[in-house]
């Protein structure tokens, strides 16, 4: 029976990112167990639509093929998620896939995510370590931080949670809840925590903290589970102490 069957893809295609968007329909024969990506190579491998016409090859972006690497994020019926693990028997047809609207379209589903990458700079998500020599183990953390730490570290850049969230777009420069998060995160470590203080000054800066309008749409579209509200309202205490610091000029408060 299966190799009867059709699965239909209506998809969002745009030649540049100074050209306008249009759709353009596939069928490609069922498998089973055949997920997003997999019907995506064999339009690849072969770029007919629908009509039966030759076209050129579906451009997206892919990696790890196991929802580690984030690169395949798109907007799958609707939905921003991850299309390695995005099954086409769990989906309605015929089957829509968009890049993500957050972020510039460079072609067809791949998107430039450079503003999110930006904003990770911006709040230095990272623990900078001076030189290259041996500085020997480094301090230990709590278990029960470290579980909670663990959660906060499974985000893999996929910008799910930044498309949405409605406070990103293209009229806001709010960086979003995976920045916010990775603040948390890296304060938290020991060796990170000297610089707390930055990280929590860039969150109280134009479009950090007070962008964020607390839809919680990023927490239920994370497909990594990441407590990214918890962090957020961890972060409002953390940036109200750090405003008293700065007042009073003390690292008392």
């Amino acid at each position: 029976m299966s190799e009867n069957k059709l699965v239909r893809f209506i998809i969002t295609r745009q030649n540049s990112p100074e050209e306008a968007p249009y759709e353009e329909t596939f069928e490609i024969p069922y498998r089973p167990n055949m997920n997003v990506i997999s019907a995506l190579m064999e339009i690849r491998r072969n770029p007919v639509n629908a009509k039966g016409e030759k076209t050129t090859p579906i451009n997206w972006d892919m990696n790890c093929l196991e929802e580690v690497c984030g690169a395949c994020s798109m907007v799958i019926n609707g939905k921003p998620r991850q299309s390695c693990t995005a099954l086409v028997d769990k989906l309605d047809q015929p089957i829509r896939l968009e890049p993500m609207r957050t972020f510039p379209v460079v072609r067809d589903l791949q998107v430039n995510r450079s503003r999110m990458f930006d904003s990770l700079k911006k709040v230095k998500a990272w623990i900078p370590i001076d030189g290259t020599y041996d500085l020997g183990p480094g301090p230990r953390m709590p278990e029960k931080k470290r579980q909670w730490a663990y959660e906060l570290s499974k985000c893999m850049t996929c910008g799910v949670c930044l498309e949405a969230c409605p406070n990103v777009n293209s009229n806001s420069n709010f960086i979003g809840p995976a920045p916010l998060s990775q603040v948390r995160l890296f304060n938290a470590h020991p060796t990170g925590a000297m610089n707390k203080a930055e990280r929590l000054e860039a969150l109280m800066d134009d479009g950090g903290l007070a962008n964020c309008g607390n839809s919680q749409n990023c927490v239920q579209s994370c497909p990594k589970g990441i407590p990214l509200t918890t962090s957020i309202a961890a972060l409002n205490r953390d940036t109200s102490l750090q405003a008293f610091r700065n007042f009073f000029g003390s690292d008392q408060v």
